[in-house]
C-alpha cells in the first residue's frame, strides 16, 4: 500500500497530533505522518515530532509582520521539499488566504471543538455552556476559505452536564477528537470522500441508529 504523505500543522502543543502520530503507526493505516510544521519554533509539537522521529519544520511567522502571503509562500515550500499530498491542521493558529486554501482544496482538513455550524471560531466550550445547548462535541471538515465552514466529513456529541465547567467540558470532547480526527484522515487518504455540493459522503460508512438524548 502506497501511503499518502501527510503534514500536520500545530501551533501549541498538538494534543491531536499525537493522536494522528499513534493511528499511523498501524500498517494499515493509508497516510504517514511525513511532516509536523508550526508557525511557532516554540511549539510543543515539535517536540512531540521529533520524539517520534518524523520532520519536524518551523516557518515563524513573526517576521513576516502580517504578509500573509510571503509566510505561506515559505510554507509552501517546505511542504513541497517533503512531497506532502495532505494537511491536516491540529490547532494551528492563522487564517490562511483564499489563494492557499484554494491550492490544497480538497486535500486539506481541521477540526474544530464544536458541532459546526455552531460555534465557530475561539471558546467553544464556555459558549455552549452559556448558551444552555444539551449536546456539544466536535467536528472534522474539508478547509475552504470561510473559516470553519467548508464541507463537515464527521463529528461526535458528549452531552453537556448541569455541573459543566468549561475545563470538563473540553475534556470530553478531546477525547473524541482523538477518535475522529484520525479516521476521518484515514477516509481523505485512502479517497473514500467524495463532496457533493455542501456536504460529503464517506464511502462504505454507515451512520449510527437510535436517538440521544439529555436528560434522560
Amino acid at each position: 500500500m502506497v501511503k499518502k504523505r501527510v503534514a500536520v500543522l500545530v501551533s501549541g502543543r498538538g494534543s491531536n497530533l499525537g493522536a494522528l502520530l499513534a493511528a499511523a503507526q498501524a500498517p494499515d493505516y493509508p497516510a504517514e505522518i511525513a511532516l509536523v510544521l508550526s508557525n511557532r519554533p516554540d511549539a510543543g509539537g515539535l517536540a512531540k515530532a521529533r520524539e517520534a522521529g518524523v520532520a519536524a519544520v518551523a516557518v515563524d511567522s513573526r517576521p513576516f509582520k502580517g504578509d500573509r502571503l510571503a509566510f505561506e509562500a515559505e510554507m509552501q515550500k517546505v511542504l513541497d521539499a517533503h512531497g506532502i499530498e495532505i494537511i491536516a491542521l491540529a490547532g494551528f493558529m492563522r487564517v490562511l488566504t483564499e489563494g492557499f486554501v484554494t491550492a490544497w482544496n480538497g486535500r486539506m482538513i481541521n477540526i474544530h471543538p464544536s458541532l459546526l455550524p455552531c460555534f465557530p471560531g475561539l471558546d467553544t466550550h464556555q459558549r455552549a455552556i452559556d448558551a444552555g445547548v444539551r449536546f456539544h462535541g466536535c467536528t472534522v471538515h474539508l478547509v475552504t476559505p470561510g473559516v470553519d465552514e467548508g464541507p463537515i466529513i464527521a463529528q461526535a456529541a458528549v452531552p453537556v452536564l448541569a455541573d459543566d465547567t468549561e475545563e470538563a467540558l473540553a475534556a470530553r470532547v478531546l477525547a473524541q477528537e482523538h477518535q475522529i480526527y484520525p479516521a476521518a484522515l484515514a477516509w481523505l487518504a485512502a479517497g473514500r470522500i467524495r463532496v457533493e455540493g455542501a456536504r460529503t459522503v464517506v464511502e462504505g460508512a454507515t451512520g449510527p441508529e437510535g436517538v440521544l438524548r439529555n436528560p434522560c
